[in-house]
This record gives C-alpha cells, sequence and structure tokens, in this order.
C-alpha cells in the first residue's frame, strides 16, 4: 500500500470518529451522567427532609450493613437489611432453577417440533412480552390469591376445605417471577437445543449409555451456553424485580428492589438508595463476568 493510500485511510478514519463524536458524547453522558449522580449521592449525608446535604460521608454505605444507635452513636448489624439482602439472592436463584425445571423440557418440546409447528410454539412463548409486567402481574394475583382461580378449583374437586393463602408470601413471589421471566429461559435453550444434532444421541445409546447419562454428559454440556445465557437472563432481573414483589409480596416480603424505593420515598435516605444501587449494580456486574467466563468456557471445551 503507497503512503498516499495509508494517508487517506487514516484520513477517513478520523472524519468517521469525528462525525460520530456528538452521538457519542450524547450517549456517554446519558449512559454515565446518571450513574454518576447516583455515585456522588452515595457520598453524601442524607437532608432532614429527603434529598442529600453536600458534606461528604461514608454513611450511605456504612448503613448498607449497620444501624447505628440513635442515643450512643454505637453501630450494630442491620439484620433487617441483611433479611432482604439474602431473600432478594435466595429468590432469584429459586427463579432462575424454576425456571430453568420448566423452561429446558418446553425449549426440547419446541426445539423437536416440525417447523412450522415450532414457529407457532415460538409465538406461543412470546405472547407474554405483549402484555405490561403490571398486567402481568396481576393476572398471578388473580391466580394465587384466596378467591382465586386456583383456591377456586381445589375447593371444587375437593382437595382442600379452605383457601390456602399464598399471597403475601415468599412462595406468591417466587411463582410471580417464574411465570414473568420464564420466556427469557426458555428462548436462549431454544437456540441451543436447536443446534443440537441428535444422531448424538444415537450414538450414546449405541454406546449403552442410560438415559441419565446421555443427558448429564452428551446434552448438557453442549446446550451450556444457552443454560448459562438463559440463568443470567433470568437472574439478573430477578435480583433487581420490584413490581412483582411489591404487588404479590405485599409490604412484608421486600426485595432489594423495593427496598431502595423505600429509601428514596418514605425513608428519605438518598445517599442510602444510593449506595444500594451502585451496591446492586456491582453484583449485576459480577453474574455477568461469571457468565463470559461460563459461556467461555462451554465454547471451549478443551480450555
Amino acid at each position: 500500500m503507497s503512503p498516499a493510500e495509508e494517508q487517506q485511510i487514516r484520513q477517513s478514519s478520523r472524519n468517521g470518529w469525528l462525525l460520530s463524536a456528538p452521538a457519542l458524547v450524547i450517549l456517554t453522558l446519558a449512559a454515565m451522567g446518571p450513574l454518576l449522580v447516583v455515585i456522588l449521592y452515595s457520598f453524601l449525608t442524607p437532608g432532614q427532609y429527603g434529598n442529600v446535604v453536600w458534606d461528604f460521608s461514608w454513611d450511605g454505605w456504612i448503613s448498607i450493613l449497620f444501624t447505628r444507635d440513635i442515643f450512643d452513636g454505637t453501630l450494630g448489624l442491620a439484620d433487617a437489611h441483611l433479611t432482604i439482602f439474602w431473600r432478594s439472592i435466595k429468590l432469584s436463584l429459586q427463579t432462575t432453577l424454576l425456571t430453568f425445571a420448566v423452561g429446558f423440557p418446553t425449549a426440547w418440546f419446541i426445539a423437536t417440533r416440525p417447523p412450522k409447528a415450532r414457529a407457532l410454539w415460538l409465538f406461543l412463548i412470546t405472547i407474554p412480552f405483549w402484555t405490561n409486567l403490571l398486567i402481568r402481574t396481576f393476572a398471578i394475583n388473580e391466580v394465587l390469591r384466596s378467591e382465586g382461580l386456583m383456591n377456586t378449583l381445589l375447593m371444587k374437586i375437593g382437595l382442600i376445605a379452605a383457601p390456602i393463602q399464598v399471597m403475601y408470601t415468599d412462595t406468591a413471589v417466587l411463582i410471580g417471577m417464574a411465570y414473568v421471566y420464564l420466556p427469557l429461559m426458555v428462548l436462549p435453550l431454544f437456540a441451543a437445543i436447536d443446534r443440537f444434532d441428535l444422531r448424538l444421541l444415537e450414538a450414546g445409546y449405541d454406546l449403552y449409555a442410560s438415559r441419565w447419562q446421555v443427558l448429564r454428559h452428551v446434552i448438557l454440556p453442549i446446550v451450556k451456553p444457552g443454560i448459562v445465557a438463559g440463568s443470567i437472563l433470568v437472574f439478573v432481573p430477578s435480583l433487581g424485580a420490584y413490581v412483582t414483589p411489591r404487588v404479590l409480596g405485599g409490604g412484608k416480603n421486600m426485595m432489594i428492589g423495593n427496598f431502595i424505593e423505600l429509601q428514596f420515598l418514605q425513608g428519605r435516605n438518598w445517599p442510602l438508595g444510593a449506595a444500594l444501587s451502585i451496591l446492586l449494580l456491582i453484583v449485576v456486574m459480577i453474574a455477568l463476568l461469571i457468565y463470559t467466563r461460563a459461556a467461555g468456557k462451554g465454547a471451549n471445551p478443551h480450555g
């Protein structure tokens, strides 16, 4: 390549960056600006009636795990905060496992149908996305409440004599989040299973492998990227869920998302709410790093 051509390529590259610079600046400010404000607020002092006082303080971060005694100022472990954190992580993991238990056979069933039937089943799986999350959550509410569809059917067929109290429990939140996020597990699993070579099953059976051995040593390792992707797509929004725990869990079974909202509104402790928001972001980033590493291992089984 001649020097003139190299100069022309460099000039073209610079022109491209200059033309895209305004859009890049706007996107950077729009994405990083609010985040920087939240980070800044987490290191300030809470105001008396909300907002912040512009005095540097670590109280927002300290209050995540500790509470300060109003009389002598000593620090004690914030048991209520830890309970909320544990409930959020536990329910997110349970939601991920439940959606996998339901989504894997569903995705396998769809992937093994004829092409026309497969398109219909995928269409049915995506229908819930056409409806607002709040409406879907209220639909589950109508199923689980004491006078709802589930208790009415169970009482009519004689399995129970009185309604089962499911609403405003962790079980109701788990069922609601599993219903809401199930398509996010099914679709990545379907994409992975759809590329699966069914002849590998025949090879496994020809080598006298049992069904469990074929599932464990043949199917799961090959569809592992889909499992990891679906797990992340379910775990991350479950961890920060707000609407479903608020409607199905009531005020007693809040998760991190509800706890953050409480600090910015009724609690009037914006630094703590900001610190919790950054903590949630850090947890999500760690989960994404784990996903990237696991997906890389799945793509390179000899690595």
